[in-house]
């Protein structure tokens, strides 16, 4: 199953706790909890180019399956990682934080997020 298309955020959990655990202020922390991001990912072969736009927020992140690649994490930092694919599953660890980006069926994408005993799920659906 591809990857490719856009994705708008449906729902999450534990986003709160998460984004302090990562280190966010509050203030950010309150600005993003509301916003629904739009995911958009282009696969071509093991290569992705990931866009995603939360409200004037925009992060692209370029990078070929079983590669290192310079990625950026949930607070904006550029961390070094390789990301695997397995199925229809994306798994990397950038720092402390392990992220999974699964593809449920056509329509969703579900990403977890865990720092510590902290799990952070966002689920998005295609548009």
């Amino acid at each position: 199953m591809s990857f490719a298309g856009k994705y708008q955020l449906d729902s999450q959990e534990n986003f709160e706790p998460f984004m302090k655990a990562i280190g966010l202020s509050d203030e950010l922390i309150q600005k993003g909890k509301d916003v629904k991001s739009i995911s958009e990912i282009e696969e071509n072969g093991d290569t992705f180019k990931v866009t995603v736009t939360t409200g004037s927020n925009v992060i692209v992140s370029n990078f070929t399956i079983g590669q290192e690649a310079e990625l950026l994490s949930p607070t904006g930092e550029k961390v070094k990682g390789v990301v695997q694919r397995e199925g229809n599953k994306l798994k990397v660890t950038l720092k402390s934080i392990q992220s999974v980006t699964e593809l449920l069926d056509a329509n969703t994408l579900v990403t977890t997020m865990t720092v510590g005993n902290i799990v952070y799920k966002r689920t998005s659906k295609r548009m």
